[in-house]
């Protein structure tokens, strides 16, 4: 069992219990999946970048991408529906918990100048998003090694039913949030 996964069993449920005051174990919001995400949009008119794409989100993610398509047409990017646009990974169980520890503890200690994570990026059920700039911040990715730096967004989706529970659930777990500044 994975480190962040006998922390949640141990330590957060009953920090989660007492607060909440949750009645049943059941009650208690958990982690649902994390999706990592990949925009390619010069897809369009370069095929090898979905290929390079791939490659180094299987890497991060251990687990082989989805192609997401374009769902309508836009005439100004020359994109077409139904063409590649870019690429998901969706992870969820030990595969999960392992990920978010990395993302934890080795990931977003090796952004420059990092002051923690956006405390407002909830969608108000309790699903965070996080979004980097490059994929050279995780360490499986080689430098010398890829095409070209591209974002990554991930989402932790949670059972919680309001953000503050999410931030709460994801704060216990070790995500390090950036302290709010008082006026």
């Amino acid at each position: 069992m994975s480190r962040l996964k006998e922390k949640y069993r141990k330590e957060v449920v009953s920090t989660l219990m007492e607060r909440y005051g949750y009645q049943n174990i059941m009650q208690v919001p958990r982690l649902e999946k994390v999706v990592l995400n990949i925009g390619v949009g010069e897809a369009i008119q370069n095929a090898k970048a979905l290929e390079a794409a791939e490659k180094d989100l299987a890497t991060i993610a251990g687990q082989h991408p989805v192609t997401t398509r374009a769902k309508r047409s836009i005439a100004n990017f020359r994109l077409r529906a139904g063409m590649p646009i870019g690429l998901k990974v969706t992870l969820r169980g030990e595969r999960m918990y392992d990920f978010l520890d990395k993302l934890m503890n080795a990931v977003l200690c090796r952004i420059r100048e990092f002051q923690g994570v956006p405390r407002d990026s909830f969608d108000g059920w309790g699903n965070y998003t996080i979004a980097f700039k490059e994929q050279t911040l995780f360490p499986e990715i080689e430098y010398d090694k890829i095409d070209k730096i591209r974002g990554l967004e991930v989402s932790i989706v949670t059972t919680a039913k309001t953000d503050e529970e999410g931030r709460h659930l994801l704060e216990l777990l070790g995500m390090p949030f950036a302290v709010e500044e008082n006026g």
